[in-house]
């Protein structure tokens, strides 16, 4: 293999680059050529391919965002796109793709590899954690650190108004920003869509901390379930009394420098997936598993069902009770 190709796909997040940068230096250090595919599969259908150098990546390991910028892109689940994606590799004279994303952009990588025989590598980039054969993916921790900080500023703000605040985070159908963010940042309740929204519970627990005094709380709700807003009114219902108020974090989840955690996990995976490619590896996804970096057949690790971590989840309440 001398030519290789890396694109990142889908909802951006911090990590990305941190991925990107390694693959095109020790790409380079293995000796081989990296070309970037912009704009996600939709770059690869247009033919938008740049040969990378290492000037190229310079000074991009912590910046969030994706240097290669990113799309959604419908047309890559048709036979025409791809056909279109295919043709650009071969015109390019690329043999090997790296691609940065999540389930979908798993599923064109899938398609390429078993349909076309593109040796295709998988790397899970989503803020959301998502993917059940990887214990986090990229962007999962700055996303996670977004929300805890942004928990620690209300925090000020409720405690000297004896307020509480109903804060939506990310994570589609997934809870785990909701609960690591939640867990770590002492929120007194939190909703995932894994648990189901209890009303009944999070008023039970705002009534009995009142009763001691405690007049400010953070619900933490993961967008998965409802908006901040129907809970803040759910509660407000039911508790005419309470000053109350909601907040939406939105995008900049995704925004800002990665993690140290982001940083490393990046390196790690996109030099494993160089590695993956050079020994004739296809149709595999990197992850993390017990702190360690493997490779799996992403067939099998896109049929595992993800599961939220329950016992985080009640640890979470034990802690957050008066």
């Amino acid at each position: 293999m001398k030519k290789i190709g890396v694109l990142t796909s889908g909802g951006d997040s911090q990590g990305m680059n941190a991925a990107v940068y390694a693959v095109v230096r020790y790409g380079l250090e293995k000796g081989l050529e990296v070309y970037g595919i912009h704009s996600g599969y939709q770059g690869l259908m247009d033919g938008k391919v740049e040969k990378l150098s290492l000037n190229r990546v310079e000074n991009i390991i912590h910046r969030g965002g994706t240097i290669l910028q990113t799309a959604r892109c419908p047309e890559m689940k048709t036979e025409d796109g791809q056909k279109k994606a295919v043709n650009t590799l071969n015109r390019n004279g690329i043999e090997g793709l790296v691609v940065i994303g999540g389930d979908g952009s798993f599923q064109g990588a899938k398609v390429l590899s078993t349909k076309y025989g593109i040796k295709t590598i998988g790397i899970p980039g989503t803020i959301d954690n998502d993917l059940a054969y990887t214990d986090f993916t990229l962007g999962f921790d700055s996303a996670a650190t977004v929300v805890i900080n942004t928990v620690q500023m209300l925090r000020d703000t409720m405690t000297c108004n004896g307020r509480t605040c109903v804060v939506e985070v990310m994570g589609r159908r997934c809870g785990d920003i909701a609960l690591y963010a939640g867990l770590t940042s002492g929120a007194e309740a939190i909703v995932v869509p894994e648990v189901g929204y209890d009303i009944d519970a999070i008023v039970a627990r705002l009534q009995s901390n009142a009763a001691v005094g405690k007049l400010d709380n953070i619900v933490l709700v993961a967008e998965g379930v409802c908006s901040a807003e129907q809970v803040c009114a759910d509660i407000k219902l039911r508790m005419p009394q309470i000053s109350i108020r909601s907040l939406v974090i939105g995008h900049v989840q995704r925004g800002g420098n990665a993690s140290f955690q982001d940083r490393l996990l990046g390196v790690k995976m996109g030099s494993r997936a160089v590695d993956c490619l050079v020994e004739g590896k296809t149709d595999r996804v990197i992850g993390i598993r017990d702190n360690a970096i493997i490779d799996e057949d992403i067939v099998e690790a896109l049929s595992k069902q993800k599961r939220i971590d329950l016992n985080l989840y009640e640890l979470a309440n034990k802690l957050s009770k008066y």
